[in-house]
Parts: C-alpha cells; structure tokens; sequence
C-alpha cells in the first residue's frame, strides 16, 4: 500500500448550488469514520482574494476561520462534519492563484518567460493543492492521507476552465490509483410527467469528459429515489459502471447524506479504485451520525428562536448561526423553529408605510421562545434590533447577542437604564455625546484593510459566577474566533456595571468586553466573538446551548446538575440503536475545557 496523499475531485453539473459542499463533506465524513486522516480543499473560481468583502445576499455567510481567513461557507461544512479546523489556504480563488503568479512575474522568477495560463496558472494550482493538502487539520502535527477538494460553479463555466485544465494534467502526475473524480449532478423531475430525466447529466459528463476529466463515482441529486431503469441509463450513456451512480436523493436532514452515501457502498468503490487500508472494524463515528439523525426525526416538543437580522430573506446568510442552534436543539431533544423576522420591520417607521409587515413582524418576536440578534455590518435595520433586544430585557425572554447583536444590547442599556438618549455606536452616528461602542482598530502590519480583529482569540472570564462560564465547563478562559471592527467603550463600563449590567469576559489585556451578562434575567447574554464557527453536531456552543436551554426552561436544572444533560437528552437514548454501552458513552458531552 503506498502512502501516497490520495484526492478526491468533486465537480458539479447542470446548476450551481447543488449540495456540492455537503456531498463532499459527507464523504470525507465516511472516510474518516474508516480510521483515515481527511483534509479538505473549496475552489471557488471567483476573482476576489477571499470572501471578506461579499453581501450576504451575494454568497451566503462569510465563514472566519482560526488564523483569520474570511472564506466560503462550504468550509464551515467542512468544519463541521470532520471536526477539523482549516486554515485560509484551504480556500482557493482565481484571484489568489493569479495574485500569486503575477507576484512571481513581477520578482523576475519566470525569467523573462510569457506567462500563460497553461503551464503557469495549472501548475501554480497544482503546487497549491499538493502543498495545503499535507497541512495537518486534527490539531496534531500529523499529515492527513486524503484530500476532497471541491471545485465551485458548475462545469463548463469559463471561470473555471484553468482548474479544469489543471486537474486534467494533475491525474496524470499523481497516478490514477490516487486521483479520483465525483461528478455531482441533477436528475429533475418535471411535475407534469414525474419522470426523472437524464439528459442534463448526460450532457455534464459529456463536458466534463470533453475536458479531459472521467467520473468515478457520478452522484445524482434528485428529489426521490432513483428508478433502477434510470440509474442504468446514466451507467449506458455516461460509461460508467451501475453501482458507479449514486442516488442523493432529498432526506429529512443531512445529517443522512453520509449514511446514505455509506449504505450504497461508496467506501468500498473509493477504497478499491484509490487503494486505500480501511479498517473494517465497526465504525463508532458513523453510529454517532446515525443517532444524530435518528433523533433529529423524532423530535416531539418545540422551541422557536426568533433570528432579528436584515439578510433575513436568504438562510444561507445566517447558515452557521442556524446550524449552532440546530446542534443545541438536538442536544436537549428539541424541534427547532426559526422565526426569521427582518429587524427594518419592528421600527415605527414600517408602523407608518406597512402596518401589516410590522404587526406580523411584532407578533413573530413576542411568541418565540428565545430572541436571538446576530452579527452583522451597516446601520440599516439596527433601530430595529435595539427594539427586539429592549423587549426581551424587559419581558425576560431568553437573548442571546453575537458581535453587532452585544454592541446592540450596549447601546439599548444606555439608552433605556442609563438616560443616555443618544447612546449609539460611532459606526452609526459619530456624532453622539454618548459613543458607548467606539473603533478600536486592530492593525495587522502587511494586510490589506488590516483593522478588522479576525480571527482566534483568547477570551479571559472576571468573575466565577458567570453563567456562560459555567455553560464553557468552568473554563478560565476561551477562544473563540472573531470578526469586527468596533468594540464597547471600556471609559463606560463602570457606569453599566453599577446598574447591574456586567462585562464578565474581556480579552487578555482587559481592554476589550467580550461577554456580557444582566443580573436578574433568566438568561441575557451577549459575545462579542462569534460562537457560532466553531459548534459542532456532537459538541454544541455554549453560548448557543445556553439560549435554547433557556427557551426550553431547563436552563437553572441543567447549571445545578454541573453543566450535565440528563439521560433524557443524551444521544442513543431513544433512538433504537443496538450499539454496545461503550459507545454510548462516547456520546455524552464532554465538558467544554476549551472552547471546541
């Protein structure tokens, strides 16, 4: 057995948005389950350096990672799946392979060569990819043994003509035995006839094989099960073998997609045709993934969050926030119910122009659960969030604030408690006699833009009393990755606390609020880091698990029993499973030491 890296390609056909990012997590899901290191790489063929400066509404959320890489969101997918943590250059852009080449240009490194698309631009990704998929991801120095590596957009697409080309020549420079290519495609099912037609898959391959690259493994996205008479016609017309076309057909979470992909036998097709030693013992990870998803569809009692935000119209803006609460409402066996209310509407304003739009808006915000307001950049809606943040401190229904969202609360305590009327943020109006959030810049010497804090820092707690400090396990302090530009004003702190408003986590110098908690409330908490990044399906965020546990009034149990679920809520209970005991206790949460 060699131990050459092995790559898994994972190309789309017909449209974008196809679920790429999740097949390719999955299956990086099922090879690790087998004992394999994964890693992987997003491709995305776009010209910006990274996705720091995207609308929401352009690309869905901006995923910060560890080291302050601004990236696409598939890598929280990533992420998540494989509990890895990944670094920027995880995330290649046209724009950075190009900016890479054109500095080499500039040094003289080609030597007075024309610099050409083929062999500069191929070989710069090539180098790229064999260089970050020897980074170690498990957070121990070992090397990992497979890379996936998703290519953004759908084939065919002119930006992505170089990757294309560079991965046709790659095949061949790392030997068939370790490259192998997932096509991912749809299969649509008109409503008039129902009949699932292949065409648009054939003509993808067609491309794609066209371009120099065979599929493997052709992953067909349909919204019910393939019909066997299907499944051999792609094999007939794609040249593939039958049990070469996997069906991905829509399940009730996705947690599914990897049992799916299992159960159809792909580990065994990727272990034969990569060479690849899979343990064959059971596989523990796997059996956690099918209890996740066996009890995700058996959920019975209900807890509605209500999300203020202003990118409201496109889940994909919030995806991270939405996964962290959907991992805390597994974790006390609750559905979840996101209320997503677009915080312009809840101003007097809206009373004015659309009285139906803010009535409908109030009455979202008054009957959830639990009020979450979080991140996000510009002054458009925040009146709005100050008014949802207002009315959840008075009615004392659970709030959880992230980034923008604790600012927010800042600013209401001063406005409401304090008497400062113009107390505001300088982001929004620099000229108030009252700035209780003000610009404290991070300069990072070198990088562009450079005042952002991005990225992983360390978060030290003031006080022992404080419940998010209990929910992180009793840490001393956490780390958690960041990203903004504008921070509390620490002159002010004092008269906050006075009131009984507590700044109980500041970073490591004590100049900058990072938790706020309110005295007197169920549960009223504001960070400014983002929590959501690094929740995982088995490993919750505290902040996160906090809210829910309070929406579902098992908040004060749950800090009296020291921070432990009950058996009730544990994994495998309930689910069916014959798993030995010994896994089972795998499943129950460990205490939160650092910030996982």
């Amino acid at each position: 057995m060699s131990t050459m890296m092995k790559y898994i390609l994972v190309t789309g056909g017909v449209i974008s948005g196809i679920g790429k990012g999740i097949i390719a997590s999955s299956v990086g899901t099922i090879l690790k389950s087998c004992g394999l290191r994964v890693t992987a790489i997003k491709i995305d063929p776009y010209i910006n350096i990274d996705a720091g400066t995207f609308s929401p509404y352009e690309h869905g959320e901006v995923f910060v990672l560890d080291d302050g890489g601004e990236v696409d969101l598939d890598l929280g997918n990533y992420e998540r799946f494989l509990d890895i943590r990944l670094t920027r250059d995880n995330n290649l852009t046209t724009g950075k392979i190009y900016q890479s080449v054109i500095n080499k240009e500039r040094r003289g490194d080609y030597l007075g060569k024309t610099v050409q698309v083929v062999p500069h631009i191929t070989d710069a990704i090539q180098e790229w990819v064999v260089k970050q998929a020897k980074v170690p991801v498990d957070g121990d120095e070992v090397e990992p043994q497979v890379c996936v590596i998703e290519l953004g957009g759908t084939v065919g697409d002119i930006e992505s003509m170089p990757f294309v080309e560079a991965f046709r020549q790659f095949q061949f420079k790392v030997k068939r035995e370790n490259f192998c290519n997932i096509h991912v495609s749809l299969i649509p099912q008109p409503s008039a006839t129902g009949e699932q037609k292949t065409k648009p898959t054939q003509n993808s391959v067609r491309e794609l094989r066209g371009l120099g690259l065979s599929p493997d493994l052709i992953m067909c996205r349909c919204s019910t099960a393939l019909e066997n008479s299907v499944k051999e016609k792609i094999s007939m017309f794609c040249h593939v073998e039958p049990q070469q076309v996997i069906c991905v057909h829509d399940v009730s979470s996705i947690y599914r997609v990897p049992l799916l992909l299992e159960d159809q036998g792909v580990v065994s097709y990727l272990s034969r045709r990569l060479n690849m030693p899979i343990e064959t013992k059971s596989r523990t990870m796997l059996t956690k993934w099918k209890e996740m998803s066996d009890r995700s569809d058996r959920l019975l009692e209900q807890c509605s969050i209500a999300l203020v935000g202003k990118y409201t119209k496109f889940s994909d803006s919030y995806a991270s926030v939405i996964k962290a609460l959907e991992h805390s409402a597994l974790a006390i066996s609750h559905k979840l119910e996101v209320k997503y209310i677009d915080s312009a509407n809840l101003e007097p304003g809206t009373l004015q122009e659309e009285p139906v739009k803010y009535h409908e808006a109030w009455q979202k915000l008054c009957s959830a659960d639990g009020i979450l307001v979080p991140g996000g950049f510009g002054v458009r809606g925040t009146e709005g969030k100050i008014q949802a943040i207002s009315w959840a401190r008075k009615q004392k229904k659970p709030f959880l604030g992230v980034c923008l969202g604790m600012q927010l609360a800042v600013c209401e305590f001063g406005r409401n408690k304090l008497g400062w009327t113009d107390a505001n943020s300088t982001e929004f109006d620099p000229e108030s006699k009252h700035p209780v959030v003000i610009d404290m810049p991070e300069h990072n010497p070198g990088q562009m833009g450079g005042t952002m804090r991005l990225g992983k820092r360390r978060t030290i707690f003031k006080t022992s009393n404080s419940v998010l400090r209990k929910l992180y396990g009793d840490a001393e302090y956490v780390e958690e990755r960041h990203r903004h530009r504008f921070e509390v004003n620490p002159e002010l702190k004092s008269h906050f606390e006075d009131k009984g408003f507590r700044f109980v986590g500041q970073d490591v110098e004590g100049e900058r609020m990072e938790v706020i908690e309110l005295d007197d409330h169920p549960y009223f908490v504001g960070v400014q880091y983002h929590p959501e990044f690094t929740s995982r399906p088995i490993k919750p965020s505290p902040p996160y698990l906090g809210l829910l546990l309070a929406a579902a009034g098992k908040l004060q149990s749950y800090l009296q029993k020291g921070c432990r679920l009950s058996p009730r809520d544990m994994y495998s209970d309930r689910s069916g499973s014959s798993s030995p005991d010994s896994e089972i206790s795998e499943l129950k949460f460990p205490p939160v030491a650092d910030s996982v």
